[in-house]
């Protein structure tokens, strides 16, 4: 099972990915891992592992997607995302909300590209679109994986 966490929180950069998403509610995305943690891109560290709860306080609004996944999936996803930990937040990404840039570039990521690109290799998210785009957004990831959650 994968699982994939959804947030919005109270600060400008959050402000500012919602204002380029007119006014859709998710601003952030990351993965929880088999250990607790969750690994994601912020603008403050990159790419990490940080201790769930790290931004208690901050969070308005949360949403967890559980993705199903073969245990093999499951281990390349964490595999994957393990592999990026240390690289640097991709600055030029909300830039490129509007403008040109490739965001499968993996140099450095921002938080929805990374998710995005961890379900590319493992085949639940397409390699190639049907249209081509510059960015993923965390809005643009929610409406994708939200028809391969697991509702209860």
């Amino acid at each position: 099972m994968l699982n994939i966490r959804f947030v919005t929180c109270h600060d400008p950069i959050s402000a500012a990915i919602r204002a380029f998403e007119y006014g859709y509610w998710a601003s952030h995305v990351e993965a929880l891992m088999p250990d607790g943690t969750l690994l994601g891109a912020h603008y403050d560290g990159g790419v990490l592992a940080r201790p769930h709860g790290y931004d208690a306080g901050t969070v308005e609004k949360e949403m967890y997607i559980q993705i199903p996944a073969t245990p093999a999936q499951t281990d390349t996803f964490h595999n994957f995302l393990h592999a990026q930990v240390g690289k640097p937040y991709d600055t030029a990404a909300i830039a490129g909300i509007v403008a040109q840039r490739n965001w499968r570039d993996a140099n450095s990521w921002m938080c929805s590209e990374l998710q995005a690109a961890a379900l590319c290799v493992v085949g639940f998210f397409p390699v190639h679109l049907a249209t081509e785009f510059n960015h993923i957004t965390p809005r643009d990831l929610l409406l994708i994986v939200s028809g391969r959650m697991e509702v209860d």
